[in-house]
């Protein structure tokens, strides 16, 4: 396992440990309109043998209006039992490109009590060009059941956003690009306006990580302070629709900074409100 993250594991590790009980992998990948890529159809593909596709989608609330909402404990316990999942295994998750919605499950199977659960390093993208592993052949799992044991305190609501923007009781990271924080870009979801919270601090998901790996702690501690985030204070992060926004925490996590929640209605949530506060331009 790489050093410098201890959330993060390499190829050579996981290919060693290919095959050994207790080992569950996990593609999650999901992905935005504009990048064009097909997650379960890659999945189909090709994927690590063994590896089981987790629906970022599916594995949602079914009953939220929003996209990719925390789902209940009990639902998420349904669902990921269902897929043969046991919060007693060691999980490795990855995704395509190897850092953008993998740390969401990283994030979501940890709020839930699995702490023994990595991101892959470089994602499959660079595993398949690499020529390790992969298959075609669906995996084999018998369902079971999971013990979840959710930890209510890691996840804000629409109710205590407002009351940290109102008094500014905690820091605010959020993960768009600076287009979309800055409202000179777009945001993808219609009626969602542009601009940020008042407060709020920049730190693009494109930031944390280089050709899939996330940064070296040195140079993670500098782009996060030089975002204006004070690591010595709590911290909120946020995204469009609560993926991205895991790529915070778990750089945060790596500095070592447990301070910190995670907004899952996100922009989506805040900019689909017409009472929010939304401020433009870099700061």
């Amino acid at each position: 396992m790489p050093e410098d993250s201890p959330f993060v594991v390499d190829a050579d590790w996981l290919e060693k440990k290919l095959g050994e009980p207790g080992l569950t992998i996990i593609d999650a990948s999901w992905y935005l309109p504009a990048q064009k890529r097909d997650a379960r159809g890659e999945y189909d593909a090709a994927h690590i043998p063994g590896a089981l596709f987790l629906d970022q989608d599916a594995v949602s609330d079914p009953d939220s209006k929003l996209p990719h909402t925390l789902a209940s404990p009990q639902y998420f316990a349904r669902y990921v039992g269902s897929m043969g999942i046991s919060a007693d295994d060691t999980i490795v998750i990855y995704d395509g490109p190897g850092f953008f919605s993998a740390p969401r499950a990283w994030w979501m199977f940890r709020v839930m009590g699995v702490f023994q659960v990595y991101i892959l390093s470089g994602g499959f993208d660079r595993w398949k060009a690499q020529g390790r592993p992969v298959t075609a052949e669906p995996t084999r799992f018998a369902p079971g059941i999971f013990h979840a044991d959710f930890d209510a305190g890691r996840v804000v609501s629409l109710a205590e956003m407002r009351r940290i923007v109102d008094g500014h009781e905690s820091q605010i990271a959020d993960a768009r690009s600076a287009g979309r924080f800055a409202g000179t870009d777009p945001e993808p979801r219609a009626g969602v306006r542009s601009g940020h919270m008042p407060g709020a601090r920049n730190v693009p998901i494109t930031s944390l990580a280089e050709n899939g790996e996330l940064l070296p702690r040195d140079r993670l501690r500098k782009v996060i302070e030089d975002a204006g985030i004070d690591l010595a204070k709590p911290v909120v992060t946020s995204c469009g629709s609560g993926i991205t926004a895991a790529a915070i925490t778990l750089a945060l996590e790596t500095l070592g900074h447990t301070d910190n929640r995670l907004y899952d209605g996100s922009w989506t949530e805040w900019g689909g409100l017409s009472d929010t506060p939304v401020v433009t331009g870099k700061e």
